[in-house]
């Protein structure tokens, strides 16, 4: 897009995130976010959630869960979808005795 001289917005954006996700490429999901901060378009839910469903689908937990962090620092609260890739993550790691547990719990305050 850069190279045709347009600007991405919101909605191309969060379609790259979501097209990683499917993708199950959650580095190239976590560079788009952080282009969107670089470009000052601020990640929404939509962003958030994709990124943190690409980094579930990729066994990437820690990261995951600094994104769940990041939206609440937002003040965005994480949807469903957001959610349901923290108890799929959860689930995988919970047995590990890795404090997955203790550190979600502190996010979803």
């Amino acid at each position: 897009m850069r190279e045709a001289k347009l600007d991405p917005d919101i909605i191309s954006y969060n379609s790259g995130i979501s097209a990683c996700e499917k993708d199950d490429n959650w580095q190239h999901a976590l560079l788009l976010l952080s282009e969107m901060r670089e470009a000052k378009v601020g990640p929404d839910v939509v962003s958030y959630s994709a990124g943190v469903g690409a980094c579930e689908k990729g066994n990437q937990w820690q990261k995951a869960l600094s994104l769940l962090s990041e939206m609440r620092e937002a003040k965005l609260e994480p949807d469903s979808w957001s959610t349901t890739a923290l108890g799929s993550a959860r689930a995988r790691r919970v047995s590990s005795g890795s404090g997955l547990l203790s550190f979600s719990t502190r996010c979803a305050r």
